[in-house]
């Protein structure tokens, strides 16, 4: 079995490498620096993205689909519930990858399209303050536990990045709930495992 990592430290590529850090996998790091993408690379994603993940061969792009993908690849890390109880894994896995991105992108761009109904529909996540309310009530229902099953999920783990993320630089509101939810899931070890990999990855700061 071969696996490789795509990926650059300051980029989405940090959620896949916890992914594959959560699943137990053995897997090569390839850094991807910024700036124009070499053909090898865009062979394995036109889109020049990262992260993007090759295992045996098979491609996986975007960070929702790695995670679902590892939990399925990898089923003794019990990353996704029994195929039969997958309703709010797979309810709250894409919420964070659509609706939630959405909003919060949209917001930080300046994007806003105001109070008119017809246009909020249009939209795949409504407006900024119901997309962070709804997963503020999903949040504090699970209460000291988890979105999807009895035990920590890929649910957990992606939307708590967007959380951990979102609350680290503003662009999502400090509530209680979510500063709790990334707390639990920032204390596993293989978000800190996967956290120094990717800080000793990081670029020197200049010398002033």
């Amino acid at each position: 079995m071969t696996l490789t990592l795509y990926t650059n430290p300051m980029s989405r590529g940090r959620i896949a490498r916890w992914a594959l850090e959560e699943a137990g996998a053995e897997y090569d790091t390839v850094v991807i620096e910024y700036g124009p993408r070499s053909p090898e690379f865009l062979a394995v994603n036109a889109m020049g993205k990262v992260p993007a993940i090759v295992h045996d061969g098979v491609v996986v792009t975007e960070c929702a689909a790695i995670c679902a993908y590892l939990a399925d690849a990898f089923p003794a890390a019990r990353l996704a519930p029994p195929v039969e109880a997958r309703g709010a894994y797979y309810r709250w896995l894409f919420f964070a990858a659509g609706p939630l991105e959405q909003a919060v992108i949209s917001r930080s761009m300046g994007w806003d399209v105001g109070d008119d109904p017809q246009k909020q529909g249009m939209l795949g996540f409504g407006n900024y303050d119901r997309t962070i309310d709804t997963l503020d009530a999903a949040v504090r229902a699970a209460g000291g536990g988890w979105l999807a099953a009895d035990h920590f999920t890929a649910a957990d783990l992606y939307v708590g990045a967007h959380l951990s993320w979102g609350t680290q630089f503003g662009t999502i509101p400090k509530r209680d709930s979510f500063v709790a939810f990334v707390e639990r899931v920032q204390a596993r070890e293989a978000a800190q495992r996967a956290n120094a990999l990717d800080d000793a990855l990081m670029p020197a700061p200049a010398e002033g």
